[in-house]
């Protein structure tokens, strides 16, 4: 996994795509290469293969960001994942946050608007809430792999102001209860469009049709 983690940064370069076939030969001899480097992400290393990001072929991968210095004892220590989120757990918290991103707000396979080539894959994950308090709670939450690597396009603070003082005051009021818990709420509309989706197409038609009725 070190290995594989240097030669991403020096070979590789963040931002650029790499095949199944140059880790191989990147690593000849070594059995399950290409797992080594997958296992990254549980470091916070993010690799898109053509599941995340259209662009990509089925042989490519693209190596988006860096995580933690794997190479450093301390620092991958610190980073080494925690206790294992079971299949039961991620169920439910899946189906508590409407199978949304509780950051964007973005459903599992829906295309992002500012680049239509990536469509969002959600996963529950740890995260560190502050309370009122001041303690700190760990709460399983579910987020798309953007927003957990901390990307998308970047903010200022008078743009988002503004773009805050142009809701009206229910929205405002709503923005507000999302930053106190630290995470993003839903509406009944979009829980019903989530709700939608996860139908069969002939299911969805069927609904179209009562609708229309």
């Amino acid at each position: 996994m070190i290995r594989g983690a240097l030669w991403l940064v020096q070979a590789v370069g963040e931002g650029n795509t790499f095949t199944k076939e140059e880790v191989r030969e990147a690593f000849p001899g070594v059995a399950q290469a290409d797992r080594r480097i997958r296992d990254l992400r549980s470091y916070g290393w993010v690799i898109h293969t053509n599941t995340e990001d259209a662009s990509l072929t089925a042989e490519d991968q693209r190596f988006v960001k860096a995580g933690a210095a794997v190479w450093d004892p301390v620092a991958r220590r610190a980073a080494a994942p925690g206790k294992t989120i079971t299949a039961k757990q991620i169920q439910a918290v899946l189906a508590r946050d409407d199978y949304m991103c509780t950051v964007c707000g973005i459903g599992s396979a829906e295309a992002y608007l500012d680049d239509s080539n990536q469509t969002a894959v959600l996963s529950v994950t740890r995260r560190a809430l502050v309370r009122s308090d001041g303690r700190e709670e760990e709460h399983l939450v579910t987020e798309c792999k953007r927003c957990r690597a901390g990307g998308g396009r970047a903010a200022c603070a008078d743009e988002t102001l503004a773009e805050i003082k142009g809701l009206d005051p229910a929205d405002q009021r709503r923005l507000v209860r999302w930053a106190e818990r630290g995470r993003r709420g839903s509406t009944a509309l979009e829980r019903a469009w989530n709700s939608y989706r996860r139908l069969p197409a002939a299911t969805q038609a069927e609904v179209l049709r009562t609708l229309d009725s």
